[in-house]
């Protein structure tokens, strides 16, 4: 019975990889060069198929509109996978030095919006439903920013923007507290993020980027809100110890993803109703190897999600009703503390999947013919960078 639930669970579940989590890239102070690391659009989608061809979870590839395009559907179909999420860029350009939607400039504003506009159409092409839009939109000094006209222009923005949508296509809005705006960010939290999404229309969403909370913040309360209000669009998985740190996923603190997994799941259970939301991996990653870090969150990922599928809902429910509260509890530890590993082991072997994915990758020799061809432009681009 037991492993009925988790093989159902498996079945549902799918999360996209980002093509940025494929390619060479730092931190501020600078980023360490891998010699197998994508260095083409094609090269980023054959590593994501190899990621969805050993876990059989990860079907899509977000896209980066300025650092992916032009790409097609058919390179994607070659490796496996389909176009997913396309993602604006909206903070590199020199332009956007003081903001973007928000900035005081209305010629600026006028070119971010084109951008999303453009970025509308090139999901249509891709058959891609999201678009999942971060904004780093902001002020770093008290008296240098008139938020709340910033508040209206975004509003103005994203309101042109959803005009565009086909009726199919979804917004997806994120929110960061803070960086690289230090004094005020536009959209610094989730309630901000509803408001704007609410005023956009109804095919914009929240999503909820893990790394993208003050220390300590209850992540698994803002679902909790967002499921109610009909208002959670989607996920951007990564792990931290401190703030946007883009660790692997759970690699810190599993249970709270758990926690998030289990909000989501209780909620169906209590509504009968199936939630249409997306799940997204957002990491990159300068010292471990990407493609097996990517391995590792995706079945992380799918233990995560397994063990929330089986906490006892009907019995959960009795226990909060009546206030027994270490019964309540034990419901949520106990599924947390079940070793789903062997199930997650059949389910692949039914599926025609290697049973150890990272192992098999390992295996495979992909790793070391990536870094036979890759190599010398690697290299070139460290010298480069500099």
């Amino acid at each position: 019975m037991e492993s009925d639930v988790i093989f159902k669970a498996l079945d549902d579940f799918a999360i996209e990889l980002p093509s940025w989590g494929f390619a060479n890239t730092g931190t501020r102070f600078g980023k360490f060069i891998q010699e197998a690391a994508a260095t083409t659009t094609e090269e980023k989608l054959a590593d994501a198929g190899q990621v969805h061809a050993f876990t059989g979870c990860c079907p899509t590839v977000a896209m980066h509109v300025k650092w992916d395009f032009p790409c097609d559907k058919a390179t994607a179909a070659k490796y496996g996978v389909a176009i997913g999420s396309i993602n604006p860029n909206l903070f590199e350009d020199q332009i956007y030095k003081h903001g973007s939607l928000a900035n005081p400039d209305a010629e600026v504003r006028a070119a971010a919006l084109q951008h999303l506009i453009d970025s509308v159409e090139i999901a249509r092409r891709m058959g891609s439903r999201d678009l999942s839009l971060w904004f780093a939109d902001g002020s770093n000094f008290p008296g240098t920013a008139n938020i709340r006209q910033r508040r209206t222009w975004f509003k103005e923005g994203l309101k042109a923007m959803h005009a565009r949508l086909d009726p199919d296509q979804r917004i997806l809005l994120e929110y960061k507290p803070f960086e690289p705006a230090f004094y005020h960010t536009d959209i610094a939290d989730w309630g901000m993020s509803l408001l704007l999404a609410r005023a956009a229309g109804p095919q914009a969403r929240v999503l909820v980027d893990t790394g993208h909370h003050y220390q300590a913040q209850n992540i698994e309360q803002i679902v909790a809100w967002l499921l109610s209000e009909n208002m959670l669009g989607g996920f951007h998985f990564n792990d931290r110890r401190y703030a946007d740190d883009d660790l692997t996923l759970g690699s810190i603190d599993p249970y709270q993803v758990f926690r998030i997994f289990h909000e989501i799941r209780h909620f169906e259970w209590e509504t009968g109703t199936r939630v249409d939301i997306a799940y997204m991996v957002d990491q990159s990653h300068n010292l471990k190897p990407k493609i097996e870090e990517m391995i590792q969150t995706a079945t992380m990922a799918q233990e995560l999600f397994t063990k929330a599928a089986l906490v006892d809902h009907g019995k959960l429910a009795h226990y909060q009703s009546h206030a027994v509260l270490i019964d309540a509890e034990e419901c949520l530890k106990n599924a947390f503390a079940t070793d789903v590993r062997p199930a997650i082991r059949e389910w692949r072997k039914s599926k025609g999947l290697a049973e150890a994915p990272l192992e098999a990758f390992r295996a495979s020799g992909y790793l070391e013919r990536a870094t036979r061809e890759r190599a010398e432009r690697n290299r070139f681009s460290v010298s480069s960078y500099a």
